[in-house]
């Protein structure tokens, strides 16, 4: 393949192909890098990458010239292509002339993007020579890593917040991973897998094998591209709880240019969503400044309840280099958004693509969208993993006898439903 190693994001020091992700000089983090002029050459021209590439498997491994491994994938053949969906019926509502949904709650092995991430994690972890895969989790990432082990036949151990989502947390224990529940937020789960991953022999994908890991992300974005006939959309909305997501897509668009695959010309805005109460990156964003002011996190939207989000400076970057903007959504706000997806384009999200709905719907009425650009909304997770928060805010079970005249007398009579009997 294409793998020339690691690297510093900040000082550029190379490191060979190892469990490594933190520079040993200026402790920046390291991603791979890449024989960028060797691939280039291999598609030859940007018209011939298309035809190869459109001719794969439809998983995100039909980008494997651009994902980092030395040999031939083994997992997440089942995982990436999922639906980029026109939604007409809620551009109509927002006033926007070209709307998509790149909807990664369907079409996925545990029903989220983080799918994709852990394909690769788990590729790479082989390679390496790992057979225990771990991970610190708001719940998407545990799914995928108890799922995506079991069908790699890997052993793993999953380290979650004690106080997540139900139907998170039996997500993973149906796989027969080992689940522990720390008593604390996201950081200080995340704090204490880094000491962990230290002492124990484990691919942690998202803290010893992160700079793999997080390669998988760009294929959200390649996909994206593809299915809008090979070209970039003007805007995309992104979720951000720790960062990697947008500043790999950040990334994804720019090695499509480098390979001439897409056009330099079309400028795509990437904008930051996050929850009210979980916003450090909206506000340094706002403030316009790097350093990332570490939050509390208390919010609806746990998936997106990171504090101190691990790739917050790159996801500030990315936003502000590509001319775009960050929003923050309330609560009430983000089920709003949700139910607001639901009916316009029957697609039930989870509450971080209740927070992409509801920013999109901020930036629009603030002129930072414009509504005659393209715009593609981020949905990453499936809304049966977090119900709960509907329960009190969605409409009533009507209940009645078994028969016409219950039926008639009670209907009729029903809230706001009259209409339907006239």
């Amino acid at each position: 393949m294409y793998v020339l190693g690691l690297k510093c994001r900040e000082c550029g020091r190379k490191y060979p192909k190892k469990a490594l992700y933190v520079c040993d000089y200026c402790f920046g983090p390291l991603e791979v890098d890449y024989d960028y002029q060797k691939i280039k050459e291999s598609f030859v021209s940007g018209k011939l990458a298309k035809e190869k590439i459109t001719h794969r498997a439809k998983n995100l491994w039909r980008y494997k010239e651009l994902l980092p491994l030395d040999k031939e994938p083994t997992d997440g053949l089942h995982s990436g292509f999922t639906p980029l969906v026109k939604a007409e019926r809620l551009a109509k509502v927002l006033g926007l002339r070209e709307l998509y949904i790149k909807d990664d709650s369907v079409c996925h092995p545990t029903l989220s993007f983080k799918d994709r991430v852990v394909a690769v994690a788990l590729s790479k972890a082989k390679e390496l020579g790992f057979n225990t895969v771990a991970c610190a989790s708001t719940g998407n990432l545990a799914n995928a890593v108890s799922a995506q082990a079991a069908i790699a036949g890997l052993k793993s151990v999953i380290f979650i917040p004690a106080d997540l989502e139900l139907g998170k947390i039996i997500g993973s224990l149906v796989y027969h991973p080992v689940v522990v529940g720390v008593e604390g937020n996201y950081d200080q789960v995340n704090r204490l897998c880094t000491e962990i991953a230290q002492k124990y022999n484990w691919a942690f994908v998202n803290i010893n094998i992160r700079p793999y890991y997080a390669e998988g992300s760009k294929t959200y974005a390649f996909e994206i591209i593809e299915q809008l006939g090979w070209r970039a959309p003007e805007n995309i909305i992104v979720p951000v709880a720790g960062g990697s997501l947008i500043s790999k897509i950040g990334k994804a668009l720019k090695e499509f240019i480098q390979l001439g695959i897409i056009d330099s010309k079309i400028k795509t805005k990437i904008y930051a969503a996050q929850a009210k109460g979980s916003a450090p990156v909206v506000t340094a964003v706002k403030d316009k400044r790097a350093i990332i002011k570490p939050v509390k996190p208390k919010t609806i939207a746990k998936s997106l309840a990171i504090g101190n989000p691990a790739d917050g400076y790159y996801a500030v970057r990315t936003v502000l280099d590509s001319g775009g903007w960050a929003e923050e959504a309330t609560d009430s706000e983000i089920v709003e958004g949700i139910k607001l997806l639901a009916q316009t384009e029957g697609i039930f999200t989870e509450t971080a693509g209740g927070v992409t709905v509801a920013v999109t719907k901020k930036l629009i009425s603030q002129g930072k969208i414009k509504r005659n650009e393209s715009v593609v909304i981020s949905i990453t997770g499936n809304g049966l993993k977090t119900y709960e928060v509907l329960q009190e805010r969605v409409g009533k079970l009507i209940k009645i006898k078994p028969n016409i005249h219950s039926f008639e007398k009670t209907v009729r009579n029903f809230s706001g439903r009259k209409k339907l009997w006239e």
